[in-house]
């Protein structure tokens, strides 16, 4: 039997990162999909994740985990199709340093993935956009900054992962005043930035002092913001700008308005009444466990 532990902790921090130059946030998806697989395949076999041998993630246990995901976790076919998709990219590792699971590797690969319905691009209306831009306070440090990371998101089409690992050296508000975007699958991109979003910049990094990090967006506590971070006020901005929670939903791409209804309760002013209609989830008691040491391993 094989030792499951060294191999992943090596496709992780040196495969993804060293060997092919993954973002952090593929890092993250990757990671993601393994504490789901491990914790699956620790309670099908009755023992603990961090007991699990290479030779116990066959294709039947893999194909196992994928209906479950479906039937219990209720995700769809493009989110199931992510976690395959992780699971074939650490297998094929596997092969060049295990040559005898060459078969076990080659019946996991041959798993298809499912066709996913592409779903329709959500959007806000031109309106809405400039509702949305006027909710943040130009007076406070924070809504100077929330002003600029959302007026250059909607002006530059940039993706969220894009827009929080920008950092101070990728702009230049020389006339003409740009971005240098580095995205997904390492494409690379040079953007004209319009006048109102350089404006915007500018009055940032007046007031954005010089922290140790080198992104241009930053929290409350001056370190990177992160993607939940600006989801966050990305979602919170939204309601107050359109005072619709269905708005919000659409925005961020969730499958239901319950998923969205915990950024009401930030703001109690904002309560809607729509969600007064809502239940709310109820949460299953439990006790204390000391953590698994291969989904420590896995957790960002």
């Amino acid at each position: 039997m094989t030792a499951l532990a060294p191999h992943i902790a090596a496709f992780l921090h040196e495969r993804l990162p060293v060997q092919q130059g993954a973002s952090e946030h593929t890092r993250d998806s990757y990671s993601y999909a393994f504490q789901l697989l491990f914790t699956f395949a620790g309670e099908k076999l009755k023992m603990s994740p961090s007991s699990l041998q290479l030779e116990h993630l066959d294709a039947p246990l893999v194909l196992s985990f994928l209906e479950n995901l479906e039937s219990s976790r209720g995700n769809k076919a493009a989110s199931r199709n992510v976690r395959l998709a992780a699971i074939k990219s650490f297998m094929r590792f596997v092969e060049h340093r295990v040559p005898s699971s060459i078969e076990q590797v080659r019946r996991i690969l041959a798993i298809p993935a499912k066709k996913a319905d592409l779903p329709l691009v959500g959007y806000l209306s031109v309106d809405e956009m400039k509702a949305v831009l006027d909710i943040p306070d130009p007076t406070t440090k924070m809504g100077i900054r929330d002003r600029a990371m959302l007026l250059l998101g909607f002006t530059a089409g940039l993706r969220v992962s894009e827009l929080v690992g920008l950092r101070l050296e990728s702009v230049s508000l020389q006339s003409p005043a740009s971005i240098f975007v580095r995205g997904k699958g390492r494409r690379e991109r040079n953007l004209p930035l319009c006048r109102e979003s350089a404006q915007a910049l500018r009055a940032w990094l007046a007031i954005r002092g010089q922290p140790s990090v080198p992104e241009l967006f930053l929290n409350a506590r001056d370190k990177q913001m992160t993607r939940s971070g600006f989801e966050y006020i990305c979602a919170m901005v939204t309601l107050k700008a359109t005072r619709d929670i269905r708005k919000v939903a659409l925005w961020l791409g969730h499958s239901s308005i319950q998923s969205t209804e915990i950024y009401t309760r930030a703001d109690p002013s904002e309560k809607l009444e729509a969600i007064e209609a809502l239940t709310p989830p109820v949460l299953r008691r439990g006790r204390f466990r000391p953590p698994d040491k291969l989904l420590e391993l896995l957790r960002p």
